[in-house]
């Protein structure tokens, strides 16, 4: 990456170890794309008063040549988030599918239909 990974926490204190899980996921992203010019990482705890274990969200911004890739994953999708390392895998393997198709793109790999016959 031409700019440092930003990682942000809001509503609570980094947790032991996330930040290293963050990183490690980051850098598998930049082995699949190496033209990544920044990540942006921001993990929020959702609600400070709760019954059950704490909901939170993990937004990930990716820049690439010519355009940003946003990802975002909402803890009222899935309860599983109430785990973070969950939570930050499946960004993480949103990312990796948006930037996929990105690359996909950029190749000219993506299927287009050709126009329909004129009478």
């Amino acid at each position: 990456m031409q700019e440092p990974l930003r990682i942000a926490f809001r509503n609570m204190e980094p947790p032991i170890g996330v930040d290293a899980t963050v990183r490690a996921n980051a850098a598998e992203l930049e082995r699949f794309y190496d033209r990544i010019i920044g990540c942006s990482v921001v993990i929020e705890a959702r609600h400070r008063s709760h019954h059950q274990g704490n909901l939170y969200r993990v937004r990930i911004e990716l820049s690439v040549p010519d355009r940003t890739l946003v990802v975002g994953r909402e803890p009222a999708e899935h309860r599983a988030y109430e785990d973070l390392h969950v939570a930050i895998r499946d960004a993480f393997e949103a990312a990796k599918r948006q930037l996929q198709d990105y690359v996909r793109a950029k190749r000219g790999d993506v299927k287009t239909h050709a126009a329909a016959p004129q009478a």
